[in-house]
């Protein structure tokens, strides 16, 4: 028998999607050995207001994504009208490619609040959990967290990460106040910032 394809999800509103995102994608990929890692933008996020343009988005992460072979768009949320939920994007997905077992990246933050999300039980039912653990978090209470989430079907994967000081709220307010974001995002999501006259007017 044929062993499953590993595809890892990036998920996230990506606004912008800058080298934190791309690094921890890299990281999960490498260390649990994924075939690819598809980058997952969000169409309405019923979790976050006011949040830029989706074609913008879709955009900025295809253009940050482009010099890495094993990363790919996916437009599966982004496309969908009304809210986008996790667990409805992994059944999909699981039912329509039943050779792929899929892997869903997220940060030790989101391991916290993944219960208040919807139908968590089906985002566990539908992939395995690859969760960054930071070098300066208390690993013991994420194992703690992580064991009780098992008890409700979790499968998770830990993930050894470097601290990373990147965050797009940051680089928005970098952007409104006029400072440099380079090295924070890659060179042509800066340019198309740039470009697009993106977040210089931000509240």
């Amino acid at each position: 028998m044929e062993s499953k394809k590993r595809v890892g999800i990036m998920g996230g509103t990506f606004n912008p999607i800058h080298y934190g995102h791309l690094r921890l994608a890299q990281e999960a990929q490498e260390q649990v050995l994924l075939d690819k890692v598809l980058f997952m933008p969000s169409g309405n996020s019923y979790m976050k207001k006011n949040v830029l343009d989706t074609q913008k988005r879709v955009e900025m992460t295809a253009l940050a994504i482009k010099q890495y072979s094993k990363f790919e768009l996916s437009l599966i949320e982004a496309q969908k009208t009304g809210n986008t939920y996790t667990c409805e994007t992994l059944q999909y997905l699981t039912r329509t490619n039943p050779d792929t077992q899929y892997y869903f990246i997220i940060g030790a933050d989101s391991l916290f609040q993944i219960e208040q999300w919807k139908s968590p039980e089906q985002i566990f039912q539908f992939s395995m959990l690859i969760c960054a653990v930071r070098d300066d978090y208390d690993f013991d209470i994420i194992q703690k967290k992580g064991e009780a989430l098992a008890e409700f079907g979790a499968d998770i994967i830990y993930l050894n990460t470097p601290k990373w000081d990147i965050s797009s709220t940051d680089i928005r307010a970098k952007v409104k106040s006029g400072f440099s974001i380079h090295g924070l995002v890659p060179p042509e999501v800066v340019h198309y910032i740039e470009q697009e006259h993106l977040y210089y007017e931000e509240d």
